[in-house]
């Protein structure tokens, strides 16, 4: 990456010390001791470990994108979002993960997926990624299988609305879902695929 002036090197900053206040499969508090490249101690540097987070941009045949809306305790409401979630383990497949979420979430399959990249959650205080996937051609195959813990209502609506909903701010989608719509925009300009190029992304 170019930048203006002279190059500074940014070292990593040292950990002296970490501990963890708590920790169990959905989130780890860890809080460092750190000395950062000009001498100055930090302590303690509170960091939010979590699994790999997955969402997915779920298209219909008739250009409808598939919508979760769920009551989001963070910040009290209900929010309109990307059908997401997280591996049940460590060991499965990010790809199968979505897959079993869109399903049990929304109740609707998709034979054709694609990865649309990954991006980092918040580099400040969480060590996690976001990966995004595209479903193409999804459909209605089974009901929802929700977690004794959720309460799910599935949206489909058009594209075109989606979109315009967005731009005028009558509906709001958390930010790390906006970074998939734009993974989603390099995409259709680099597949060719017509069903993406009807999108006018």
């Amino acid at each position: 990456m170019a930048s203006d002036g002279q190059a500074i090197a940014i070292e990593p900053w040292q950990v002296l010390d970490t501990k963890y206040s708590y920790r169990d499969r959905w989130l780890a508090l860890r809080s460092d001791t750190v000395r950062v490249p000009n001498g100055t101690i930090l302590s303690p540097y509170h960091t939010l470990e979590f699994p790999e987070w997955i969402c997915a941009v779920a298209l219909t045949s008739d250009r409808h994108i598939v919508l979760i809306e769920e009551y989001r305790h963070g910040v009290g409401r209900n929010s309109i979002e990307l059908p997401c979630g997280a591996p049940d383990h460590d060991g499965e497949d990010l790809l199968a993960a979505m897959q079993r979420e869109l399903l049990e979430e929304t109740g609707y399959a998709a034979d054709e997926w694609h990865a649309l990249g990954s991006s980092t959650a918040n580099t400040a205080r969480q060590n996690n990624r976001v990966h995004a996937f595209l479903a193409l051609d999804a459909r209605p195959v089974a009901d929802q299988k929700l977690d004794p813990g959720e309460v799910i209502r599935p949206h489909v609506i058009p594209w075109r609305q989606f979109i315009a909903e967005l731009g005028d701010g009558r509906l709001e989608i958390p930010g790390l879902h906006l970074a998939a719509l734009w993974q989603l925009k390099t995409f259709a300009q680099t597949s060719g695929d017509s069903r993406l190029a009807a999108l006018d992304l």
